[in-house]
């Protein structure tokens, strides 16, 4: 029994080695002995039907026949058709008060009225935190005083200036006189020198009195600036709301000291509400100034605006520009720092809904889809490079196709372009020309090709 098992194991074994490494080999062994056969029988009428000549040739160029014919790969693709779509401009960003201030002392004192709570609403000018007095009334009495005193000294100076004015001509009709005389041999030498050191005098008490006129007039701005500062600092006393808004923050506590710097309060105005975002470089140029723009915030709010502000600048870390909206918010119903998913109105342009499988990459790494391309014997694969607009629910919105196109969206990354394929048609959603059909679901007709 041992020999017998032995024996069949060899044979098992020359049989795998014939088929496998020989096959070559056996397959040309067969290859010659089936025509000498079929002519054998052919010459002695004993073998193969009348005609075997002719079915051998007729089997030869069968043969010849299909080899020649070109291999097609199947694939399946969906007729699409250009649609005119809205091209908005798809932001994720952040709700943002218009205006936001910390309202801080400029002086410092005690707080002697009661405050404010947060939530509360202001209206411009409101006195949000009120601060003691304390000496600075006085101060501000004897700022005056002194400046009514300054005052007082204007016409006493502008008095010696005329008086010292008047002595100076004087002495010059004096001075004039004497020289006269003394030409005429009437008058001493000695009267001369007189005369005119009297006018020397004279034009040094009337720069003297001019200096003291300059001086009681700076006196006077003196007076005027502490009189100033005096009720400034009386009206620093009263910190009021730079404008209408919400208190963000409680105001300082009743008999809490304020230093210059310390916050008061924190006020925020809401409407307008802003809308803030920031738009790709590639996507900067669609946006305008004015142009009508949308947000839907996380509760489900929706509200709408206009671009008020496109930044020049990008953003040195994400290379994205700054976008704002300003848009009413009578209610304030909207806060500060929610969530906003925005869209901003664009120019409109024809599109085309594909699945986002059908997306694919050729070899210089451009985005694309491959079609179906009608050719002289059949359909080739043709690559075509796309834009994406935006994704939807349905698929990805594409451009740089032409209006009608059937486009590949199984097997089309086991094709090039060029390569013969056999196109099966996959219908869409009625009612829906471009709806694309679930990127799991089996495609009939492909004979166990799926997406």
């Amino acid at each position: 029994m041992r020999l017998v098992y032995g024996l069949a194991a060899l044979l098992v074994a020359f049989a795998i080695y014939m088929v496998v490494i020989q096959r070559e080999a056996l397959l040309d062994f067969a290859g010659r002995d089936a025509p000498d056969t079929a002519t054998e029988g052919a010459a002695d009428g004993s073998g193969g039907a009348p005609g075997g000549d002719e079915a051998l040739a007729a089997a030869e160029t069968g043969a010849s026949v299909v080899e020649e014919a070109p291999k097609r790969i199947r694939v399946v693709a969906m007729p699409s058709q250009a649609r005119e779509i809205d091209t908005a401009v798809l932001l994720r960003g952040r709700t943002e008060a218009a205006r936001q201030v910390e309202v801080r002392s400029e002086t410092s004192g005690r707080i002697v009225n009661a405050p404010l709570r947060k939530g509360a609403l202001v209206e411009a000018g409101e006195v949000l935190c009120q601060i003691a007095p304390g000496t600075r009334e006085v101060a501000l009495a004897e700022a005056r005083a002194r400046l009514r005193e300054a005052r007082a000294r204007i016409p006493e100076s502008a008095a010696r200036v005329e008086e010292s004015e008047a002595r100076l001509t004087e002495a010059q009709i004096n001075d004039r006189a004497a020289q006269s005389l003394s030409q005429s041999g009437f008058a001493a030498e000695t009267r001369v020198a007189s005369a005119a050191a009297a006018v020397s005098s004279a034009r040094a008490q009337v720069e003297t009195a001019r200096t003291g006129l300059e001086s009681a007039r700076a006196a006077v701005q003196g007076a005027e600036a502490a009189v100033a500062a005096a009720e400034t600092e009386i009206e620093r006393l009263a910190i009021a709301a730079p404008f209408g808004g919400l208190l963000e923050s409680d105001t300082a506590e009743l008999g809490a000291l304020m230093q210059p710097g310390q916050a008061c309060a924190t006020v925020i105005q809401l409407d307008p509400i802003r809308l803030l975002g920031f738009v790709p470089e590639a996507q900067v140029a669609r946006v305008r100034l004015g142009a009508q723009a949308g947000a839907e915030l996380v509760s489900g709010q929706r509200v709408t605006g206009d671009v008020t502000f496109v930044a020049r600048s990008a953003d040195p870390q994400t290379r994205t520009f700054r976008v704002e909206i300003t848009a009413e918010n009578p209610d304030l119903a909207i806060r500060d720092g929610q969530t906003a998913e925005i869209a901003i109105a664009a120019d409109g342009a024809e599109a085309h809904l594909l699945p986002a499988s059908a997306l694919t990459l050729d070899d210089s790494g451009r985005l694309g889809v491959r079609t179906a391309r009608a050719a002289e014997g059949g359909d080739v694969a043709a690559f075509v490079p796309v834009e994406v607009i935006r994704d939807t629910p349905g698929g990805v919105l594409v451009t740089g196709l032409d209006d009608e196109v059937r486009v590949i969206v199984v097997g089309q990354d086991y094709v090039t372009d060029g390569v013969p394929i056999e196109v099966t048609l996959r219908d869409t959603a009625p009612g829906a020309p471009d709806a694309p059909a679930p990127a799991s679901a089996t495609v009939s007709g492909a004979e166990g090709v799926t997406q």
